[in-house]
């Protein structure tokens, strides 16, 4: 309201400005007129020089108004009177000096009176036309008395006040009407500012990427989810297929061919990101301005993912007592029956599969169980050069490694992790790494590296690689190329480096192999 109010007191003084130029011009017209358009016969008169002075002093006026409208003092309504009061006074004394009404200066006063109406906004216009009439009506007294008869005409006189009064009338309503108006749209242009925060707010906080391109498929506007699942920052105003080439054609057919659907999926961000792109109109047809919804696929697998394990971790949890004690039964049982038929080979085939089996039942609950321990994370500043040292040689002791393992770090590698799961995340990676490599000196490597400006710890093997249609699910739950694998735990070691703010993904070298890399200061929804 403040800014409201701020705003309409300085139309006010502007207003009040231009109403003081259209005095000056007023003045310079007058003084035309007087020199060019008379010629010698005003010359002649004895009021001449008398009107010429009064134009010296009416344009002094404007000049003192103007530095008074430029300090705003005095304030604006005594100013506004102050400045009638003059021009009434002036207009009056030309018309007396000019012959009385037959003069026709008195018409001045209507478009002076209706530029102060307006400029008033309804205040006090009344009270200016009272001013002019009785100006008017001292006027015609003053002739009468000093007997000047011919130049006074009643009926003229009271027509040109009662037009004061109707002038001043209409200016007044027209003020009003016009500052109505005025109220209305800077309330509307509030709205419409609130509006816009509220629809900025609303598209940032949006989950899915938003852009929103018009008829030339010019970006208008995008939300910061666009900007991470596609991993470009667009230019406002730019074209759609300079910064999202992939997006261009699926939206040009479907501008097409809105009938074949309005969603598409699409890869962006180098190939690494699926994403469904879905066209929205924003008008009647298909050609005018679009909305652009980006879901991002690998977010929706993981969140569907999140939900099928967290439901399977609460009922193992529940059910981890009455799984495992009939596990153990069995496996009890099993070994009692492989000694009973030492001497029968197929029941001794049975029982190890049954053996097999029970372990790898028992191996999942434990995995599945892990996953209700990811959010007790204490993470704690890790020396890498120290830490990565101590923990390849526990892993080669434990593992009975005859061959040297590569060891690469800076010694200046400082992260913060949970210890103890980083421990078990490196410790899946290192003996998933020995299972598939050669086996011989530096087969398997450890190194720390700087990558854009974050510690990254990569694990490597000389292995085959991960083929190219297994990627995609090598972090999914329970997908396994091993018939004893569980297939939890790439993914539960992902989820680990999750909660203690890391990413854990495959790549392959370009020299063959195999290589997983922890990418650390990894934040939820932005990759490194």
């Amino acid at each position: 309201m403040p800014d409201f109010n701020r705003s309409s007191s300085e139309h006010l003084w502007q207003s009040l400005s231009l109403f003081n130029i259209f005095r000056l011009l007023i003045v310079i017209g007058l003084m035309v007129g007087a020199f060019l358009l008379t010629g010698e016969s005003l010359l002649e008169r004895d009021h001449f020089w008398v009107v010429i002075w009064i134009l010296g002093f009416y344009t002094l006026c404007g000049i003192v108004f103007a530095f008074g409208i430029a300090k705003k003092w005095p304030r604006f309504d005594v100013q506004l009177s102050i400045h009638v009061l003059i021009d009434v006074i002036f207009i009056v004394t030309l018309m007396h000096l000019g012959g009385g009404i037959k003069s026709g200066f008195g018409i001045l006063l209507l478009p002076y009176l209706a530029g102060a109406g307006l400029i008033a906004r309804g205040r006090m216009t009344i009270f200016h036309a009272a001013i002019a009439s009785i100006a008017l009506l001292c006027e015609m007294l003053w002739s009468a008395i000093h007997g000047d008869l011919e130049s006074t005409i009643p009926m003229s006189t009271v027509f040109l006040c009662i037009a004061s009064f109707a002038v001043a009338w209409l200016a007044y309503r027209l003020s009003r009407y016009a500052e109505e108006n005025r109220e209305l749209a800077e309330r509307r242009s509030v709205d419409i500012a609130n509006l816009g925060q509220l629809n900025t707010r609303i598209l940032q906080d949006v989950s899915d990427g938003v852009l929103v391109v018009d008829h030339q498929n010019l970006i208008q506007q995008f939300n910061e989810q666009a900007v991470r699942v596609t991993g470009v920052r667009a230019d406002l105003g730019g074209p759609l297929a300079a910064d999202f080439p992939e997006l261009a054609g699926p939206l040009q057919r479907w501008r097409e061919f809105p009938e074949l659907g309005n969603s598409e999926l699409v890869q962006t961000a180098g190939g690494r990101n699926t994403l469904r792109a879905r066209f929205v109109s924003l008008t009647q047809d298909s050609s005018g301005n679009v909305l652009i919804y980006l879901e991002d696929m690998a977010r929706l697998r993981r969140e569907s993912q999140q939900l099928k394990l967290a439901a399977l971790g609460r009922l193992t949890a529940n059910l981890a007592h009455e799984i495992r004690n009939p596990l153990g039964a069995i496996s009890h049982a099993a070994e009692l029956m492989r000694e009973e038929a030492s001497d029968d080979p197929l029941l001794q085939k049975l029982t190890r599969i049954i053996n097999d089996n029970s372990l790898r039942l028992e191996r999942m609950v434990k995995d599945v169980l892990e996953l209700n321990r990811r959010d007790r994370v204490e993470r704690i500043d890790i020396h890498l050069a120290d830490w990565l040292a101590n923990f390849v040689d526990e892993f080669r002791q434990q593992e009975k490694i005859p061959v040297q393992l590569a060891v690469v770090c800076p010694p200046q590698a400082m992260v913060r992790f949970d210890v103890g799961h980083l421990h078990q995340v490196l410790w899946n990676l290192s003996r998933n790494g020995w299972r598939y490599c050669l086996k011989q000196d530096h087969s398997l490597r450890f190194s720390v590296s700087v990558f854009r400006s974050a510690w990254m710890l990569s694990v490597t093997n000389d292995g085959p690689p991960v083929p190219s249609d297994a990627q995609s699910q090598l972090f999914e739950p329970f997908f396994t190329t091993e018939s004893k694998g569980t297939g939890l735990g790439l993914y539960i070691a992902r989820e680990i480096c999750a909660a203690n703010a890391a990413l854990l993904e495959y790549q392959s070298p370009p020299d063959g192999g195999a290589c997983f890399r922890i990418l650390f200061g990894y934040t939820d929804g932005e990759k490194i």
